[in-house]
Order: structure tokens, then sequence, then C-alpha cells
């Protein structure tokens, strides 16, 4: 999730890229298919669906990874699905229905667009051939699953691949830049977005909260009533172009990278029709 919705005058080909094919990947969090595929299975409720999906290329894993590499949830929020969640659905089924449920999606909502989505699909994942993954955990365990054959349904693993190797080079920053996954969240609420956008659906209690905005006042990245200072919003630009290096790997080699973002517009559109505006991942919506 980035901390910033805004856009510079120039932004960088790696966040341009990501603004297109985020909202692909995306469905997976917001399109009816996705979620119906995780309660047939006998998960109730949103956020084991989200666990087990998410979280599968781990394996049957307890939540101290998972809350390691997500980054912003609060480990009790991580604990409440896992490791229960493989008890009903392994992982390996896990990552099945997952990946039925986005490409239902996307057959959806591209259609009309299978020539678009075929071609967008091949050349998003060129970008994951000797891609590095150094560091970056999630993307690495998404990179190693079987690559579908087809075309939505690799439209989806590119794009899942790809913005979980930017995801992972984000935290990164974070991390850097001194601040843990509460404190991310409760800035964002004072720069860019609300609280009510973020806290719920990470799970962090009101004292934390509370908490993570006193640590931030003490070092003048809010102010008392919880508006981002200058100060924060120099940090907030730093951690942008952080992560806008880290991503940048995958466009190192730039042909074809504007005919790519023409294609990918189109479907970005289209699959942003599943998503709720705004949103609490921060991707910012894709018009014509």
């Amino acid at each position: 999730m980035d901390t910033t919705s805004r856009t510079p005058v120039q932004e960088p080909l790696a966040r341009t890229l990501w603004t297109l094919f985020e909202p692909l990947h995306a469905v997976t969090y917001f399109a009816p298919e996705c979620a119906a595929a995780f309660e047939e299975a006998g998960l109730r409720g949103f956020w084991r669906g989200y666990f087990a999906g998410r979280a599968a290329p781990f394996g049957a894993t307890g939540p101290a990874p998972v809350t390691s590499a997500f980054f912003n949830f609060a480990p009790s929020m991580a604990a409440r699905a896992l490791p229960a969640v493989w008890e009903k659905v392994p992982p390996a089924e896990a990552l099945r229905l997952r990946a039925a449920g986005a490409r239902a999606a996307l057959r959806r909502l591209l259609a009309g667009l299978e020539k678009e989505t075929e071609r967008a699909a091949e050349l998003l994942a060129a970008r994951l051939d000797g891609l590095d993954c150094a560091g970056r955990p999630l993307a690495a365990l998404n990179a190693a699953l079987p690559r579908p054959e087809d075309a939505a349904g690799l439209l989806w693993h590119a794009a899942t691949v790809l913005r979980e190797h930017r995801g992972d080079g984000h935290v990164a920053a974070l991390v850097a830049a001194g601040l843990d996954g509460c404190e991310i969240l409760v800035l964002r609420a004072g720069h860019d977005t609300t609280r009510t956008e973020l806290q719920p659906y990470r799970g962090w209690t009101d004292d934390q909260w509370e908490a993570a905005m006193t640590r931030l006042v003490r070092r003048g990245l809010l102010t008392p009533d919880g508006r981002a200072t200058a100060e924060a919003d120099r940090l907030l630009a730093t951690i942008e172009a952080a992560t806008d290096t880290a991503a940048a790997r995958p466009w190192a080699d730039p042909e074809d990278a504007d005919g790519l973002a023409a294609r990918l517009r189109p479907l970005a559109v289209a699959a942003g029709n599943a998503l709720r505006w705004p949103n609490p991942i921060g991707v910012r919506r894709t018009t014509d």
C-alpha cells in the first residue's frame, strides 16, 4: 500500500504502471466472485478468505511471518485467522480458490476486451522473467507459483507478483524511515485519508492507535490534533521515492513500456469497477 496518492508532475514509470496493474490484482479483495470462492469452501467472513488466500504461498504458516510481511495489520488480526484457516482450506486449495475467484472476476469485468487481455498478460508476464526478488518475500513466493496458461489467470498472476514486489520494497522503505505498521496508518490518516478508512481494516485497537499517534507527535510528524506536519510530508515523499526506486528494476528496460501502459489502461478502468473508492489499499482510480 502506498503512503500517498498525490501525483507528481512527472510520475516515475514504476508508479504509473503500478496504478494500472494494481486494480487488476485488487479484484481479489473486492469482486464478489473472489469472496464467494472462499465462502463456498467454508471460510465465512471476508478476513478468513483474505488471510488464507494471500498467506497461502507461505504454506501452512502461523501468524508471525504473515504479520511481518503484510506489515500494517495488527498481530491479533492475523492470529484470529491463522493457522486455524488451514484446517478448513489447506494452502494448496486456498491458492486454487484465490486464482479461480480472480480469474472469474476478470473474465466478467474484462468481457469484450479478450484480445487486449491476452496481449497485456503476455507483456506483463514477460516482466517476471529473471525478476530479482532478493529481500522481497511476498514477491518471491508468488513468483515461484506456476504461471497460469489462460489469459485472465496469467494477467492476474503477473499483476500480483509485481504488486507484491513493489509492496515488499515499500515495506523496506517504511522500516528504514523508522515507522511501524500502525504508525504509517496513523500518519496517512493525518495526511491524505481518514482513520475510519484504515483502522477498522487493519485491526488496531483505539489504545494502539492513540499510542502510535503520541509517538508521531513526539517525532514532529503529527500535530496534537492528528494532522500531518510539513516534516511528515517530506518523509512521505522520501518513502515514495524509495519505493519507486525499489520497484524500478522490472522496468529497467523501458522498451514498449508506453505500449504496455496503453494496453493496461482500459483493463484497469474496467477492473476498477469492482473496487470501491476511496479504498484502504491506497490505489487511485484510473480513468480513460
